[in-house]
């Protein structure tokens, strides 16, 4: 096979329909689009949510709940994770579960938490968001270290002294 000899693979590529083109094309006249009506008219058609002038659904349905914006995104990570993913006397932290493929997500997240389910025998340095109880217990007992780490705090601004007032007789 040489490079001028090249074709597309049989039925991959298809003419494009032109509309409009008389009565003998199959798509002549009305172009496919039938008679009169809304749909027919250029720039004709419904938005998008729209059920015929019935009360749509998303007018229908009462408004549930908040999303906070503020929320932290923590991961949730077990101690049996730590078990197979770790070797003896190894770091947990953010960056080294991102790099073993533990956490898939690149963005968005604010931490990580771990969780007492499992068993674990190896000594681990866990540096992370938050750690339940029963985890300590588990990450201490064989010896290792957990070590919490304190939220960002955004700065906050000096608060300007109250100014007293000047007396109005």
């Amino acid at each position: 096979m040489k490079l001028h000899e090249l074709k597309p693979a049989e039925g991959s590529r298809k003419e494009r329909n032109r509309v409009g083109r008389g009565t003998g094309s199959g798509n002549g006249k009305t172009s496919g689009r039938g008679h009169k009506g809304q749909k027919a008219r250029s720039g004709g058609g419904v938005r998008p949510g729209f059920e015929g002038g019935q009360m749509p659904i998303y007018r229908r349905l009462p408004k549930r709940g908040f999303k906070n914006i503020w929320a932290k995104k923590y991961v949730a990570i077990n101690v049996s994770t730590l078990e197979k993913k770790f070797e003896d006397g190894a770091e947990v932290s953010l960056e080294t579960l991102r790099e073993l493929g533990v956490i898939k997500k690149k963005n968005f997240i604010d931490g990580i938490r771990i969780l007492g389910s499992g068993e674990l025998t190896k000594k681990l340095n866990v540096i992370a968001a938050g750690v339940t109880e029963s985890a300590v217990k588990k990450i201490e007992a064989v010896g290792g270290t957990v070590t919490i780490l304190k939220p960002k705090k955004d700065d906050e601004a000096p608060k300007a002294e109250a100014q007293a007032k000047p007396e109005v007789k």
